[in-house]
């Protein structure tokens, strides 16, 4: 009996030493998710696209409560039921918006629960354009945008240990754009808005 509360406490006290033991852990994270994003302006209403977005990310750890998180995320962004000018016959017609944006979230991570294993992260992103493209033409409207986009990130995620060094998660991240991507004078601004289901695997570094 004696031997098997000692073994308990021993198990117990490395359990516990093991989850305490967070400062200075690094953690290297993949994901993939599906994207619903859209714009906005103050004259018009704008339908929602879909597309996925692929991202790693890099979350150090200053506590067991808080750490950075820093991601890379290939992110499709755009909005559907808009119109495009046939400089040709002057005409307009239907087209949807596809834009490829290199999204770079910067983000304080609070993390909480019992075994910290929810976590609520924020902060600012900036984002890059890549292409854009309308789907009536095909054609390159990269020229029409500003290549540069800024905002707020926020998410929210759960994670799930597979092993000591090896967990999956799941979170919802949205992102509001403060920049005017739209680079035609004379037309409304437009700021970007996504949201993202993601799930994917965080690696322990160290």
């Amino acid at each position: 009996m004696k031997k098997t509360i000692l073994v308990a406490l021993i198990a117990f006290g490395i359990s516990s030493n093991l989850s305490a033991q967070k400062k200075g852990d690094v953690e290297f994270g993949v994901n993939i998710g599906f994207n619903s994003s859209s714009v906005s302006d103050s004259q018009y209403s704008y339908d929602s696209s879909t597309g996925l977005n692929l991202g790693g990310s890099l979350d150090y750890y200053f506590s067991s409560d808080w750490s950075l998180k820093v991601k890379m995320i290939y992110d499709q962004k755009g909005w559907d039921n808009d119109v495009i000018l046939n400089l040709d016959d002057g005409q307009e017609y239907p087209t949807d918006y596809n834009l490829d944006y290199l999204t770079i979230p910067v983000m304080a991570n609070w993390h909480f629960g019992n075994k910290r294993e929810w976590y609520l992260n924020f902060g600012p992103y900036f984002g890059f354009l890549m292409s854009a493209k309308d789907t009536q033409f095909d054609s390159d409207v990269k020229k029409f945008f500003n290549e540069n986009d800024f905002g707020l990130a926020a998410g929210i995620g759960v994670k799930l240990p597979i092993s000591n060094k090896l967990k999956f998660f799941a979170e919802i991240e949205g992102q509001g754009g403060f920049t005017d991507i739209n680079n035609v004078p004379g037309y409304p601004s437009l700021t970007n808005g996504r949201t993202s289901l993601n799930v994917g695997l965080n690696f322990l570094l160290k």
